[in-house]
């Protein structure tokens, strides 16, 4: 039980810790918003890591063979809606910007926490990645005797758990940014370097 819970936690820290494109839209999705948006949008990304969590250990090795023909059409999709993601923020942040006298009635309204939940819930798992680090480890650390049910679902919750507060801290990490930039140019700034970032990262996932 109690190796089933330390192999989870280090699951969930591994795939989290990586500060990726999702982690980067993340601290940059709070500090436009709010901690509540954020905290549903972290809550969010780590569903998708439990859910992956759970997948791999119930599949194994016919998860990762299933997976294999659509690696490469999960990648551009993962990389096309991040991509697109760091290309409307970028818009966004220029307009608003450019008339942040009107922005009451120019900017979009900012979405709500469920929208956040669902977005960074989709967004995760479009990444092959996840799923792939996950099959990997419960593939090279299975032992030969069957795990039980209860170890299993041990691992899956312990995933979800360090995932959680770790995205809860990088949600955490936003808000606080979000507060210290008050002044429409600060916002321009991180805005514009958060689409960067992310859009590099994207076309670095192609490659």
């Amino acid at each position: 039980m109690t190796a089933a819970l330390v192999a989870g936690l280090l699951a969930g820290y591994g795939i989290a810790v990586p500060v990726g494109a999702v982690a980067t839209y993340l601290v940059s999705l709070t500090a436009r918003t709010s901690l509540r948006t954020g905290i549903c949008a972290a809550l969010g990304v780590a569903t998708a890591d439990g859910l992956y969590a759970l997948v791999a250990a119930l599949g194994g090795s016919a998860l990762a063979a299933a997976l294999r023909p659509v690696l490469v059409p999960l990648r551009w999709a993962s990389a096309l809606v991040l991509a697109f993601l760091a290309v409307r923020g970028a818009v966004t942040a220029v307009r608003h910007y450019r008339g942040h006298r009107l922005a009451t009635r120019s900017a979009p309204p900012p979405p709500s926490p469920a929208r956040a939940y669902l977005a960074l819930l989709g967004i995760t798992l479009l990444n092959p990645t996840t799923v792939i680090y996950f099959a990997a480890l419960v593939l090279g650390t299975r032992a030969t005797d069957a795990v039980s049910p209860l170890e299993q679902g041990v691992f899956v919750l312990a995933a979800f758990a360090a995932s959680a507060s770790w995205q809860l801290l990088l949600a955490g990490g936003g808000a606080l940014l979000g507060r210290v930039l008050t002044g429409s140019r600060g916002r321009l700034v991180t805005a514009l370097v958060s689409s960067g970032v992310i859009l590099l990262l994207a076309v670095r996932m192609l490659l």
